[in-house]
């Protein structure tokens, strides 16, 4: 089933109303009974997001968890929250969901070590946890579902070489992710697997608090005041949200974006557009209707105490515990010419949401339309 952002968005503001519906939409708990699929026999799933400031897991993660649930269970129940990026507010989330009947945990942390608190307190209570996403580190999690991290980063750091055609000597500024956050390690390391080799100069490096556009931006006003503007000759940006922060840095000090590669990731829909325009160079599309489809088949299968469905476990990390039995997905680096036969292809926007306004003449430039 294809899903876009307005179709998403139209799910969640219909959830408190829909008789069908799973579960209530909102910053807090809740929860309600499912419609269609097999039978879970009451069982209830939590659902536990890190954060909005990313476009993703509000508009994308948790309407495609919630249907796949439904889905593969008429009967379940899902409890659902997000952070909002509060450590606390995610283990007192957690306490809450546990209370309230909670069979099975998928948690995406706020601080991946800090998170091993909520998993030692699953387990006291004998509930499995799936690590959704990012990994929680030191802990017991019995699942871990995301995309091969690293891979991320080398795709990120080819690009931006690629762009700069001539990298040997070139000086760019590296803004990476949240410190608390175990994928922002491995998007970094992937990262300078790749660029530290290259012959590019990182002339300065920062790890951006709560991935923060808002903060990237100053990183990168830092950065301006610190190499001169006409010193940078490229952004490796972790992810869309940081990379607005750094081209917004760039239009402030009178840098053309145009002229200087950003890279991203997530495919949000407002870092497609800019690549449409020129200003951002690429991101890394990873694909969230699987991602979110395995992590509710393997917490149908948890809560039932059945095997995990044949062929979905295609891996192991290792998180300073054990080695964590994975469902590993493969990133895609998205420029211009990759945009029509991956977010539009696989159905994530509409041409009319990605080439509304002033993107339309960037789009018939690209084909797309």
């Amino acid at each position: 089933m294809s899903i876009n952002l307005r179709t998403a968005l139209a799910l969640c503001a219909l959830a408190p109303v829909a008789a069908l519906g799973l579960t209530a939409c909102g910053d807090d708990d809740g929860d309600s009974g499912g419609s269609s699929g097999g039978g879970g026999g009451g069982k209830t799933i939590a659902l536990l997001l890190p954060e909005s400031k990313t476009a993703r897991y509000e508009a994308l993660d948790r309407p495609l968890f919630t249907s796949a649930l439904k889905e593969a269970c008429a009967d379940c129940k899902l409890i659902y929250a997000n952070a909002d990026q509060d450590t606390s507010k995610q283990q007192s989330q957690a306490e809450s969901a546990i209370t309230n009947g909670a069979d099975v945990l998928v948690l995406d942390p706020v601080d991946a070590e800090a998170a091993g608190a909520i998993v030692a307190r699953a387990k006291q209570s004998d509930i499995p946890v799936i690590s959704y996403d990012r990994l929680v580190q030191k802990a017991d999690v019995d699942y871990y579902i995301s995309f091969d991290n690293e891979e991320v980063g080398k795709l990120q750091g080819q690009s931006l070489v690629e762009a700069l055609g001539t990298p040997q000597g070139k000086s760019i500024v590296m803004i990476n992710g949240s410190p608390t956050d175990s994928n922002a390690a491995q998007f970094k390391k992937g990262a300078h697997s790749v660029l530290d080799g290259s012959g590019v100069k990182i002339a300065k490096e920062y790890d951006t608090p709560d991935w923060s556009p808002d903060k990237a931006q100053t990183e990168m006003d830092q950065a301006i005041t610190a190499i001169g503007k006409n010193g940078i000759s490229g952004v490796y940006a972790a992810n869309d949200g940081t990379a607005g922060g750094a081209i917004a840095a760039m239009k402030s000090a009178g840098i053309d974006p145009k002229q200087v590669p950003v890279t991203g990731q997530d495919a949000e829909l407002a870092g497609i557009q800019r690549i449409l325009l020129g200003e951002q160079h690429m991101t890394v599309y990873k694909a969230i209707k699987p991602e979110a489809e395995a992590a509710a088949k393997l917490a149908y299968a948890l809560a039932t105490d059945s095997p995990a469905p044949s062929g979905l476990v295609n891996g192991k990390v290792d998180n300073g515990s054990k080695q964590v039995d994975s469902v590993l997905l493969k990133p895609i680096a998205v420029t211009k010419d990759k945009i029509a036969d991956t977010v539009v292809k696989d159905g994530v926007y509409e041409v009319s949401a990605i080439c509304k306004g002033r993107y339309a003449a960037a789009c018939k430039a690209a084909g797309i339309g």
